[in-house]
């Protein structure tokens, strides 16, 4: 990790913009993998968990460096009191350019979340920030907090992530999908664009834990994201 990845810090609470495939907190089953709680424990000693983002989401993630802060901000997330955005790269168009996805999920026994009308409320609000040929940037505000919940919001409106092997369409995304006549070069094979869930937490807005002063946080797109994003305007514009 480095120091650009810092976004905010004091006494009480540390801000980061997550890289893709970095873990937030130690695997349940190896343990001795790179993960963001134990690299800051190093540091700090006492690190407290708020909230997660999955290893492939890149974005903002926020960590309590005080009990108090952890209990404050806990409760915060709990009684939906935090403005979450991400930014999502989704095949397909939404049917309107905005609207309220209210459709509950449950989440079956291999980790994958399913609508069904047994699961906990879960509500995201969407709009269209741009839109390709066959492709659509989104906003996704989630007002709950399921587990993948703009993953399957987002597929349950036509409009999966570009790359997700569990709810999308595909693995990875090639550049030769939007570039008709790409040519990778004499006896090379072409290389993936994109090779993960391009899911990235933008904003978060909460109460500062102390000061009770409203914090809001945004994150530029990595690298990853920008060159998708610049691909996507050059081959696949309306």
């Amino acid at each position: 990790m480095k120091k650009q990845n810092v976004i905010y810090e004091d006494d009480d609470i540390i801000v980061l913009n997550k890289d893709a495939h970095i873990l937030s907190i130690p695997d349940r089953y190896q343990t001795n993998k790179f993960n963001l709680k134990s690299y800051l424990e190093k540091e700090y000693n006492d690190i407290f968990v708020i909230h997660r983002l999955d290893k492939d989401t890149s974005g903002l993630i926020c960590f309590a460096k005080n009990e108090m802060a952890h209990r404050e901000l806990s409760l915060q997330f709990q009684e939906r009191r935090v403005k979450k955005v991400y930014h999502l790269f989704c095949d397909g168009h939404p049917l309107t350019d905005s609207g309220i996805i209210d459709e509950p999920i449950l989440k079956r026994t291999d980790g994958k979340g399913i609508i069904h009308k047994k699961g906990k409320p879960s509500r995201s609000l969407y709009e269209i920030i741009k839109k390709f040929r066959f492709n659509s940037l989104l906003q996704f505000e989630l007002l709950t907090g399921r587990t993948h919940q703009a993953r399957i919001h987002a597929a349950h409106i036509g409009c999966p992530l570009m790359v997700d092997p569990m709810y999308g369409n595909r693995e990875y995304f090639y550049l030769s999908e939007i570039k008709k006549k790409y040519r990778a070069g004499k006896n090379k094979e072409e290389q993936p664009l994109l090779r993960r869930t391009p899911l990235h937490a933008r904003l978060l807005e909460f109460k500062h834990p102390a000061s009770n002063k409203t914090m809001e946080f945004t994150a530029d797109y990595p690298k990853d994201l920008r060159a998708l994003e610049k691909q996507l305007t050059k081959w696949s514009s309306l």
